[in-house]
């Protein structure tokens, strides 16, 4: 008599989180395509860089932008509760990291690169390197954890802390880029450059 052993199939939770493993590593491919650099031009990998105005900002693992990235998945975390709230919660983290992996493909690309150096003080923004772009992405599922486990009034404070931190550090931060890319202003971006 033949012993058959049970066969494991793959449960959703699972699944979704080799969707997620997968988004990531699709978007560095199509930012590898794209002829995006895998690594800082300098031949390093930093754990943190905080010059903005320098050739390696967005370059390595972490930056002042990375609190940006922590916000997104605040923010993704909450929207994801408002519209998959029956959903999994690895879905919505597959969600997420779809929409931030997207992003870091158009951020990435020259019509936004443009965008950056004509309306906001990132001037010489060359774009950032992959292996910054791959690490943004992990920035923002860091975000989405923590907001998981936060109340919701504790993650909105979080988010305030985050913006007004990067705000004190380098007069930016994602409201301001978002401000500045869609309606750009003279007088903020002046108060950016520090006149």
């Amino acid at each position: 008599m033949a012993t058959t052993f049970p066969t494991r199939t793959p449960s959703h939770s699972a699944r979704w989180w080799w969707a997620t493993l997968a988004i990531v590593s699709l978007a560095a491919l199509v930012l590898l395509a794209m002829g995006r650099t895998p690594i800082c031009t300098c031949g390093t990998v930093k754990l943190w860089h905080g010059t903005v105005q320098s050739a390696e900002n967005s370059q390595h693992l972490a930056d002042w932008y990375s609190l940006s990235h922590v916000v997104h998945g605040l923010i993704f975390y909450g929207l994801g509760w408002l519209v998959l709230r029956r959903q999994p919660w690895q879905l919505r983290l597959a969600f997420a990291t779809l929409v931030e992996a997207a992003w870091e493909i158009l951020e990435n690309s020259p019509i936004i690169i443009d965008r950056y150096r004509a309306v906001t003080i990132a001037l010489g923004y060359e774009g950032d390197s992959v292996v910054n772009s791959v690490a943004d992405i992990g920035w923002m599922v860091v975000g989405l954890a923590v907001a998981r486990r936060l109340p919701p009034w504790a993650t909105i404070a979080l988010g305030i802390a985050l913006e007004l931190v990067a705000l004190a550090a380098i007069r930016d931060n994602l409201t301001l880029n978002v401000w500045m890319l869609l309606a750009p202003n003279d007088a903020v971006r002046s108060w950016q450059a520090g006149a």
